[in-house]
């Protein structure tokens, strides 16, 4: 099962592929899934580009399916359908009249976009031209009246680096300093040091503050 961050890596990269000859529906996802290159109105493949990213990732969906009424369907079943609070890697599914009627076209969330809807990269559409059968893979902005709804995927869960706190890195140095001793080759300094009364010779290995560094120095020159 593969993360989140593999999903949208692979998606990412798909982004600007076009279908060729334009108009024709031939393309690589296509070809994946039907195990034969095909062509004409017959293949539409906003729902193939989909299949194929979550297989390259290895991450499962409720259903095999070049249909988007079939996924919906699927995933209401299994109970991985949502309506709201879509996050990035959910498949959200459009209806363009905004009716939230017909399953229209599709695409997998990229980032949510607050009070407006989500950005999304979608197959067989385009930039400025037809949104539900447009060619293309692209990045685009889809506004909450069009989603219908979206099918939540299963996840592998990232691991977490074990970043420390700068308290924690500061605490950590300071015991590693207390197993330490003050070299022998500074002894003699650290003595007159004593003597001149610089240093009360207190946790010599110590990181000490900036004004306990100001004062030893002021210190020092008042000697």
């Amino acid at each position: 099962m593969g993360t989140a961050n593999e999903l949208l890596t692979i998606t990412r990269r798909q982004t600007g592929v076009c279908e060729c000859p334009p108009d024709s529906n031939s393309c690589r996802y296509n070809t994946w899934y039907y195990g034969r290159e095909v062509s004409g109105k017959a293949y539409p493949w906003c729902m193939v580009f989909v299949q194929w990213c979550f297989d390259q990732a290895h991450v499962p969906l409720p259903a095999r399916t070049a249909s988007c009424g079939t996924l919906m369907n699927a995933a209401k079943q299994f109970g991985t359908w949502v309506t709201r609070d879509f996050q990035p890697c959910d498949v959200v599914i459009y209806d363009f009249s905004g009716k939230k009627r017909t399953t229209e076209h599709c695409g997998i969330v990229e980032q949510v976009i607050p009070g407006y809807g989500v950005q999304a990269i979608e197959g067989n559409t385009s930039e400025a031209g037809s949104q539900s059968n447009g060619g293309m893979v692209c990045r685009k902005n889809r506004p909450s009246k069009y989603i219908i709804g979206a099918v939540r995927p299963q996840l592998e869960q990232e691991e977490k680096e074990d970043i420390m706190t700068g308290k924690e890195i500061y605490d950590a140095l300071q015991d590693y300093l207390k197993t330490q001793s003050v070299p022998k080759d500074t002894q003699k300094e650290v003595d007159e040091a004593l003597e001149l009364d610089i240093t009360d010779g207190k946790n010599l290995m110590q990181l000490p503050n900036r004004y306990q560094i100001l004062l030893m120095i002021k210190r020092a020159m008042e000697k």
